[in-house]
């Protein structure tokens, strides 16, 4: 393990790694603020903190077994709509409810950042994987140096957000957008795309000159915007109903 650690290459791998991470995480730092934003103050930092952490093991695991998952059919098709409706989800205000202790809040958020973080990954850790060359260390100490950025750009989206809550909204679409990227590039269409006049370079999808990932990826932020906005005003409109409905219930009314 000296040796390694004394060799050029590692230092080289290792500063790889890092500079993915640093690229590679603004999406994960979206959804953890986004989860965490209807926390009580103390309570984000516990999200954040733990849902970071946790995000990074899970990130070990899975890049560990990154080439075989990836070659599995369907998965990033499986993942891609769960992806959107973690994306629409977060973009609707959570109802007050006294019943609900904080902690479970709290749960929820992390489970949320977990699942996010296990779909957003799955292209991700190829590119960490491909850094590490196969090596263990290599790859562990990258991921765990990689947790402060995480943790940092969560919780500065989670100070913007309050101050301008349009980023909530961003965030959404930002997450459309890696679902649609991903829905296309999956395996499983490969063949049904191409007999469409589809060709892949590189296992990229194109028509003509055109990238079929991004296009994609725009229409699925928009799916995500809109539909989340919809379903935020239904929420706001029977919200206002049962506040209504009690008013003229009250003994006062």
């Amino acid at each position: 393990m000296l040796e390694e650690l004394a060799s050029q290459a590692f230092w080289i791998g290792l500063a790889k790694i890092i500079g993915v991470n640093i690229i590679l995480s603004g999406d994960n730092a979206v959804v953890i603020a986004l989860a965490a934003r209807s926390l009580p103050a103390r309570q984000q930092k516990a999200a954040v903190l733990w849902g970071s952490g946790a995000a990074v093991a899970m990130r070990i695991v899975l890049t560990i077994f990154a080439v075989a998952l990836l070659t599995l059919p369907w998965l990033k098709i499986v993942g891609s709509l769960l992806l959107f409706w973690i994306g629409v989800k977060l973009l609707v205000p959570e109802e007050d409810d006294e019943d609900i202790d904080a902690s479970d809040n709290l749960i929820a958020a992390v489970k949320t950042i977990l699942i996010a973080d296990l779909v957003m990954s799955i292209d991700n850790v190829i590119a960490v994987a491909a850094a590490a060359q196969g090596s263990y260390l290599l790859l562990i100490l990258g991921l765990a140096i990689s947790i402060p950025l995480v943790i940092f750009g969560s919780t500065l989206l989670l100070r913007l957000m309050e101050r301008w809550p349009v980023i909530i909204t961003i965030g959404g679409g930002l997450l459309g957008f890696v679902a649609g990227e991903m829905l296309v590039t999956d395996p499983a269409l490969a063949e049904w795309m191409t007999g469409m006049g589809v060709a892949f370079n590189d296992g990229h999808p194109t028509v003509g000159d055109v990238r079929l990932a991004p296009v994609a990826g725009l229409v699925g932020a928009v799916m995500v915007v809109l539909w989340g906005k919809w379903l935020a005003r239904r929420q706001e409109a029977a919200s206002a109903g049962r506040a209504q409905e009690a008013a003229d219930k009250s003994p006062n009314s």
